[in-house]
């Protein structure tokens, strides 16, 4: 029997997920990491943490499973996308901790910079937007704020990269500096038409190409690892961010269907095929991946606080002390009584992009509970979500007809019937909770000619339904609700003028 390993380095964890040939998860170790907020809107990790611990869960795997290394076919890598790491090409120590995709230092920046560039051409070669979210800006500030990578970019010795890179130099000792698409496609600094670093937006930024990693397809080989760190040389033949390899997870080949991760942020992908759309509405047009010369394109919605915001209950207000306990909470009252929650913690993502939007709780009457209100923070989700599938039916043409969804959050069944309540159309969650995983091991497989594109399909068919039984009116109402919310948060964190 073989087996692949799939490298799964989220925003609160690192996982190494062990498949056999099938796609039957044989075994799993997961670490949580720490994060870090020195500052207001400041978020970050320590990338070396990130290393060790994603080394220690690899290891711990192979054990679990009662594997042989000499038995892993392949190693496929995925990550949370826009977090940026620094570090030394010499020594392969990093400089600072890394700066988290959603860290917000760099708002007045970007606006700032909203202001100067043509938001069209930007769209027009990343398909993406201006706004603290993406890494342009993160790397910006790394070169204008840090001493120790400022020296090291005039040396020539200076790498900066999202966790793949990180994670792969480390893999293989320092021989391999690349990332694939679709990691690059989340920078705001990669051309995702002509497929390569943008030379017009580096000189803008002042960020020089030397120290940005080399570009592969999503399926290809990116190297072998050490073979001091399993015993033998195991080839790494797939590298993608964490939504697009959940898309392709769940088996979206087609154009016009879509998938939606329930983890820390909340993100939906629309598959739209091979040929680049410029965004409209507050979406972004992203890489999903590549395979040889063959690029698959996506519309991406971000929401930034979804399990976050139920992390927030519990860790933030204490309301309860396992998420376990969630589930009969919400079931302690018929509804949420008129409560609303926006978890505009850090802005909103699409279609809003109101990055000084700021949480809000609404419509609390002396008759509210801690129950009302853990019950509105999860209705949010399927709020957010409708946000994005109705702004995606309205820029691709193309009805929704159903929404497959995977993610921690995924496992409490009343979010999801909630959901297809107020999507008006069926949601399937995936038997898999880790869709994540299971895509990266998908492509990675099929990167060795392991498994064909027919079977990738039938993997994804697995599924559990749930269908609206609702009143269509009241799902209406419900969301117009919602959306006066939406606006009562925008702009909170601006300064009043005096």
């Amino acid at each position: 029997m073989k087996y692949i390993v799939s490298i799964d380095q989220g925003t609160t964890s690192c996982r190494t997920i062990i498949y056999d040939i099938f796609f039957k998860e044989i075994a799993i170790v997961q670490k949580e990491i720490t994060q870090f907020f020195p500052h207001a809107g400041w978020v970050e990790h320590d990338a070396e943490e990130i290393w060790q611990k994603q080394l220690e869960t690899c290891k711990q795997a192979i054990e679990k499973a009662k594997v042989k290394a000499q038995d892993i076919l392949c190693i496929g890598i995925t990550n949370q996308r826009e977090t940026i790491v620094a570090w030394d090409r010499i020594t392969g120590k990093p400089f600072d901790r890394a700066i988290v995709w959603q860290d917000t230092r760099t708002a007045e920046l970007c606006e700032f910079q909203s202001k100067e560039i043509d938001k069209k051409l930007i769209a027009s070669k990343t398909g993406l937007r201006i706004d603290p979210y993406f890494s342009s800006s993160k790397i910006q500030w790394l070169l204008q704020h840090n001493e120790k990578v400022k020296s090291s970019s005039s040396k020539g010795t200076l790498c900066i990269a999202t966790i793949d890179s990180w994670l792969l130099f480390n893999l293989t000792k320092g021989k391999t500096y690349a990332t694939d698409v679709s990691n690059a496609s989340r920078t705001n600094l990669f051309n995702i038409v002509e497929g390569r670093w943008d030379i017009e937006l580096l000189n803008y930024y002042h960020i020089p190409e030397s120290i940005l990693p080399e570009v592969k397809p999503t399926m290809s080989f990116f190297g072998v690892t050490e073979k001091s760190i399993f015993g033998v040389e195991i080839p790494v033949t797939a590298m993608a961010g964490d939504q697009q390899a959940a898309l392709f997870g769940h088996a979206c080949f087609e154009p016009g269907m879509a998938k939606n991760t329930f983890g820390t942020g909340c993100f939906i992908l629309q598959n739209i095929g091979n040929s680049f759309v410029v965004p409209e509405h507050g979406l972004l047009t992203t890489i999903a991946w590549q395979e040889k010369d063959t690029i698959t394109y996506a519309f991406e919605g971000s929401v930034f606080n979804a399990g976050a915001a139920l992390q927030w209950l519990k860790e933030g207000l204490g309301i309860f002390n396992e998420y376990t306990e969630i589930n009969e909470m919400i079931h302690k009252v018929p509804d949420s009584d008129g409560v609303f929650m926006v978890p505009a913690f850090n802005g909103l993502g699409t279609p809003y992009w109101d990055s000084a939007a700021r949480g809000l709780l609404i419509g609390l009457t002396r008759r509210t509970n801690k129950n009302h209100i853990v019950r509105a923070t999860l209705e949010s989700l399927a709020y957010q979500t409708k946000d994005i599938v109705d702004t995606m039916t309205q820029s691709s043409k193309v009805p929704n007809v159903e929404l497959r969804v995977d993610g921690g959050v995924s496992k409490n069944h009343y979010l999801l019937q909630f959901l297809s309540e107020i999507l008006q159309t069926p949601v399937r969650k995936n038997i898999s909770e880790e869709c994540t995983a299971m895509g990266a091991a998908m492509m990675a497989a099929y990167t060795v000619g392991a498994v064909d594109m027919t079977a990738l399909k039938n993997y994804g068919k697995s599924q559990i339904s749930f269908y609206p039984k609702g009143n269509k009116t009241d799902a209406q109402e419900l969301y117009l609700k919602w959306k006066r919310a939406v606006d009562r948060s925008k702009d909170w964190g601006k300064e009043l003028p005096f």
